[in-house]
């Protein structure tokens, strides 16, 4: 991944830093705050703090960025609303684009259980917080108050107490419309052996497991709404592999992870658990009852 992303930063294409002598409890809040020291950062208009497992879905014109803030022309913060997407049948690793593989996910009106309806943020550069986190700007800075309009992913505004809090939406800020962000936490069944393995970026001591499985793979909905993008997508991928030396990198990812997922099918534990998520049949009001159980638990 390292000499992939390498390889990308010297196309042009994005900035990879390394990150491996984080301090503190979470490697993913010290790169956010590196973050900020970096020219790109302090230069753009606007920042998005998203992982690669989430995908921005613009629901309205022609699918772009622009096409969104066209239609927000006040908003300085956009609570954009996860959509939950599960592995949708699939098991097996695969080279094709997760948007053309997944596209069965939860309800939009899902209220239960938390992580549901949480949002990650897209904010204007106007220097109102001091930090970023995993899902929103904080640390509201003096005599921005009145400066600051979050709006949720239709476009409406999302009220007072979210310039300083929360991280999720209620029945009253919940907006899909416009705008929503496709999280795709398992994508397919060996994906999920070798995430497992891995652990989390934010909370390095939680494990991930069946539990895990049962709260993210929601597949009782479909939604296709982004896939108009993948012509748009498979153009700018095709381009990049041009590149060989990037496609070579693409490649021996490719490998490695196929040997990994095979290796932990031949561990008892992965394949005990590869097992018994691809046994686990719920329905929407199940799932929600299992994980609201979990949350009581901890």
């Amino acid at each position: 991944a390292d000499a992939l992303l390498d390889r990308l930063q010297a196309l042009g294409i994005l900035q990879h830093r390394n990150n491996d002598n984080w301090k503190g409890n979470s490697p993913q809040q010290y790169a956010l705050n590196q973050s900020l020291k970096e020219p790109t950062i302090m230069n753009a208009e606007w920042i998005l703090h998203i992982d690669v497992a989430e995908f921005v879905n613009i629901r309205c014109g022609n699918g772009t960025l622009a096409d969104f803030f066209e239609r927000v022309p006040d908003a300085t913060n956009v609570a954009m609303t996860w959509r939950l997407f599960g592995h949708n049948g699939v098991t097996k690793l695969s080279n094709d684009l997760v948007i053309e593989q997944f596209d069965t996910c939860a309800p939009k009106f899902c209220p239960k259980p938390h992580t549901v309806w949480g949002f990650k943020t897209m904010f204007k550069n106007i220097g109102a917080y001091e930090k970023i986190s995993c899902h929103r700007p904080n640390k509201l800075e003096d005599g921005f108050e009145s400066k600051v309009n979050w709006v949720n992913g239709s476009g409406v505004p999302m009220g007072e107490d979210v310039k300083t809090k929360g991280w999720r939406n209620s029945t009253k800020s919940i907006g899909y419309d416009l705008l929503q962000l496709n999280h795709y936490a398992l994508r397919s069944a060996e994906s999920f052996l070798i995430k497992r393995q891995r652990g989390r970026a934010l909370h390095v001591d939680r494990s991930i497991g069946l539990n895990y499985w049962i709260r993210m793979d929601w597949s009782d909905f479909k939604d296709i709404t982004i896939k108009r993008n993948i012509p748009r997508v498979k153009a700018e991928y095709d381009r990049l592999m041009r590149d060989d030396t990037l496609r070579g990198w693409h490649e021996s990812g490719s490998e490695w992870h196929r040997a990994k997922a095979e290796e932990l099918h031949g561990m008892d534990e992965f394949s005990e658990l590869y097992e018994q998520a691809l046994k686990v049949k719920l329905n929407e009001t199940e799932r929600v009852a299992y994980a609201l159980a979990l949350d009581m638990e901890s």
